[in-house]
């Protein structure tokens, strides 16, 4: 099995996985780096600013890919 880490980027820097976990495929890991989004997405939501916020996977030998969450509105708010 591969172990995969989550890092955390948003405004503020990067918050790196220390531990990772371990899956079989990458299309687990890819499920995971959503399900984390998701997560990551209903704790902002009650924050009166918006951040765009993005979950890096990375094993060992490198950068995997990214999965994001961006916020994006046209309409102002009062």
């Amino acid at each position: 099995m591969t172990r995969y880490y989550f890092d955390i980027r948003d405004s503020t820097g990067l918050y790196p996985d220390e531990e990772g976990l371990e899956f079989p495929t990458q299309r687990e890991a890819e499920v995971e780096a959503a399900e984390t989004l998701a997560g990551l997405a209903r704790d902002l939501a009650s924050l009166d600013e918006r951040q765009d916020v993005a979950v890096e996977v990375r094993t060992d030998s490198g950068s995997l890919f990214q999965a994001a969450f961006i916020f994006s509105s046209n309409r102002t708010t009062q």
